[in-house]
């Protein structure tokens, strides 16, 4: 893959043999973010996990506490009261089987979230095979399946992330904007990486971290010691 001059420019800041401590990782990844729009910074996690096994399956979410600077559509399957509390939280799209043509032959996809009340998956199940590839498939590991709709909306909104090991078993999340200062991207990659320790399963074997990179939209990636967030 061919990098323009910039790219070049902004890994020369880098020691690609350094494993970086985090605050210093995050001023290089700040530095290194020149483009002309505000890049998402973000951590890329390879695991030792082996995700073809169940129980070596992570997925969760986490509300980073100064949010993702990006804002989020939500949609909210619901009837009812909860329809009516989910366009009181604030949800963009709120509604039932009258979507589902909308969303399956029309290719409407304004929306960045989906969350469900468990009565409606029913009807949220039949677009398992749209949504499921694109990962927006409501699940409540995610807390995106759930009678609480206003926490659901709210926490989103707030700046909820969800995070699981992708095929080739690594978990890939945004923790801010490059305009954020450094204090809020540390808070942010800190919640992130608690709750990813926190979420080790019992069966893995061997290393559970087996490498951590910081990386903005256009720029260098910046290794981080996996050991230092297991101890």
């Amino acid at each position: 893959m061919k990098h323009g001059k910039r790219y070049a420019e902004a890994a020369k800041l880098v020691d690609r043999a350094t494993l970086y401590e985090t605050a210093e990782a995050i001023s290089l990844v700040k530095k290194s973010a020149g483009a002309k729009f505000d890049e998402t910074i973000e951590a890329h996690i390879r695991t030792g996990l082996d995700g073809r096994h169940a129980d070596q399956q992570i997925r969760g979410a986490v509300v980073l506490p100064h949010g993702t600077g990006k804002s989020v559509r939500v949609l909210v399957f619901a009837k009812g009261d909860k329809a009516a509390e989910a366009e009181a939280a604030g949800a963009e799209f709120v509604g039932g089987e009258e979507l589902i043509p909308k969303i399956q032959n029309e290719g409407w996809f304004d929306f960045d979230v989906v969350v469900a009340t468990p009565d409606m998956m029913g009807v949220v199940g039949r677009l398992g095979r749209v949504l499921g590839p694109k990962g927006l498939m409501p699940n409540p590991k995610a807390g995106t399946v759930t009678m609480d709709v206003t926490k659901a909306v709210n926490d989103i909104k707030a700046g909820k992330i969800e995070y699981r090991l992708d095929k080739t078993n690594i978990i890939h999340v945004p923790i801010g904007k490059a305009s954020f200062d450094e204090e809020k991207l540390a808070d942010n990659f800190q919640t992130l990486m608690n709750a990813i320790v926190k979420a080790k399963p019992s069966t893995v074997k061997g290393q559970y971290l087996k490498s951590i990179t910081l990386t903005s939209t256009m720029g260098p990636g910046v290794k981080l010691n996996p050991n230092k967030f297991l101890a």
